[in-house]
């Protein structure tokens, strides 16, 4: 059940939200939400969040992922100030090239 989740998650588009500052992931009961602020040019990726009841699921870790690949497909610094957007990083070196 959980690698079915998976796979169709990596499937969900990741919407960027200039306006609100935010990476979202539309899922069926509710969003995954990356916050962020920007500064002389970097994100500062500040906040993650899940809703409660679909936590503990990999969720959390492909929405960071595809804020990622967002990040590094268009060449933007970022600092992951978020403490779970740091370990998620810390787990994969392929993303240290384009945080800071």
């Amino acid at each position: 059940m959980q690698k079915f989740m998976l796979n169709k998650l990596k499937t969900i588009q990741l919407k960027h939200n200039k306006e609100k500052q935010n990476f979202v992931m539309e899922l069926d009961n509710g969003q995954a939400i990356v916050n962020y602020s920007v500064s002389n040019g970097v994100f500062y990726l500040n906040h993650s969040e899940v809703p409660r009841h679909l936590r503990g699921k990999g969720i959390g870790k492909v929405l960071v992922e595809k804020t990622f690949q967002y990040l590094e497909e268009n060449k933007i610094e970022a600092v992951a100030v978020c403490s779970y957007i740091r370990i998620v990083a810390q787990r994969n070196p392929s993303w240290h090239k384009f945080l800071r």
